[in-house]
């Protein structure tokens, strides 16, 4: 259901989850981090966003070529990379701006080695081409290389989903399996933190459901109950794993490649959202939490944000000594939470009156036009 051609209120809410989710993970000392999705599941917000992304990305592509032509929806989707390029210049350099900071504090905090502050104060020129390049992502802005591929790549995607579905998922799966390999075409010195080739599949996964519905009809069927019943004992049965028995981090190479268990733990769930959509919780507890679909709508602005507001909160009770400190550390939580929608809020405000402008000069336009002239005076 959409609040909007084009826009649905529960993938804004879902959105706006994971971003929450996403700055309260990036806090290191953070309490609230406990109880997030990757303590009980394979996958985490990272899957939820770039599925949500291909989902939201149909839906703004079809009523684009809808309204406007197909030309119109390429040029937007191009205009959108170059956007989400520039968003991760520019978190790029809020890392290296706080590592810088965080260096000259007397504190330790691994934020300065994974900030990529070492590297530019080492040789400044040859680290601003190495991150404008890809070649360097620095610390939270690595998320970020591949959604302008994915922008990118949407105008013959979407295309080619219509005709063949079935081909697009085969060529999708295949990229996937291939990734690894794949992976040594990319630039940079070091292997990408999130590889593209592996993590398209989720993407095009929301793009197929965007354009493919499951049909209610399938969903209240048996087969879609034995779905459900399969997608909770998955659920259920990663959740016993992760608390009882696999707890320590999983490598680094599974995530950075999207291995099968986390595409899997990420289906169940994902199942069990649609189910959630179809009985209406999900619109409901959107209605009820417009702050939290704010800042699903705002997505790059508060993923931005959300690093900063991570890095800084993180910062504070580090130098406040307050890492055994539980209250502070949960007080840290939510006032992150809190900037992040402020920021959503503000960033609404800015959005609204930049749209309104053009109206309203418009507006005084054609009332000055309607004005008659002034009849000439006559001497006498």
């Amino acid at each position: 259901m959409s609040s909007s051609p084009g826009r649905s209120i529960e993938v804004d809410l879902l959105r706006g989850v994971a971003l929450i989710v996403i700055t309260i993970d990036h806090i290191s000392v953070s309490v609230l981090a406990h109880a997030m999705l990757h303590n009980y599941a394979y996958c985490d917000a990272a899957e939820v966003f770039v599925f949500l992304g291909g989902y939201a990305s149909a839906a703004g592509y079809t009523s684009i070529a809808a309204r406007r032509g197909e030309g119109a929806a390429r040029r937007r989707f191009a205009r959108r990379a170059w956007e989400i390029y520039r968003a991760y210049l520019l978190t790029a350099a809020l890392m290296i701006a706080c590592g810088a900071i965080v260096a000259a504090l007397p504190i330790a905090s691994p934020l300065v080695g994974e900030s990529g502050w070492p590297m530019f104060a080492h040789r400044p020129a040859q680290a601003l081409i190495d991150i404008a390049t890809l070649r360097q992502q620095p610390f939270l802005s690595a998320v970020l290389p591949m959604y302008p591929l994915f922008a990118l790549s949407i105008s013959f995607a979407i295309p080619l989903a219509r005709r063949t579905p079935v081909a697009s998922f085969t060529l999708s799966l295949t990229m996937w399996l291939a990734a690894p390999w794949l992976a040594g075409c990319l630039p940079g010195v070091a292997e990408w933190p999130f590889n593209p080739f592996a993590w398209q599949l989720l993407f095009m996964l929301g793009l197929l459901c965007r354009l493919y519905p499951v049909p209610v009809r399938m969903q209240t069927s048996t087969a879609g109950h034995l779905l459900t019943g399969a997608a909770v004992a998955v659920a259920l049965a990663f959740a016993f794993v992760k608390v009882c028995i696999d707890t320590h981090p999983s490598p680094g190479f599974m995530k950075q490649n999207l291995a099968s268990v986390r595409v899997v733990s990420f289906l169940a769930l994902a199942w069990l959202c649609a189910q959630a959509a179809r009985a209406g919780w999900l619109r409901t507890a959107a209605e009820r939490l417009p702050a939290v679909v704010a800042v699903g709508r705002q997505g790059l602005v508060c993923f931005v944000g959300g690093t900063l507001v991570s890095i800084v909160a993180d910062t504070v009770v580090r130098l406040l000594h307050a890492q055994a400190n539980g209250l502070a550390r949960l007080t840290s939580d939510i006032a992150a939470v809190a900037a992040l929608l402020l920021l959503a809020r503000l960033a609404q405000a800015y959005q609204r009156v930049g749209a309104a402008a053009p109206r309203m000069a418009a507006r005084s336009v054609r009332v000055t036009s309607s004005v008659p002239p002034a009849p000439a005076r006559r001497d006498r």
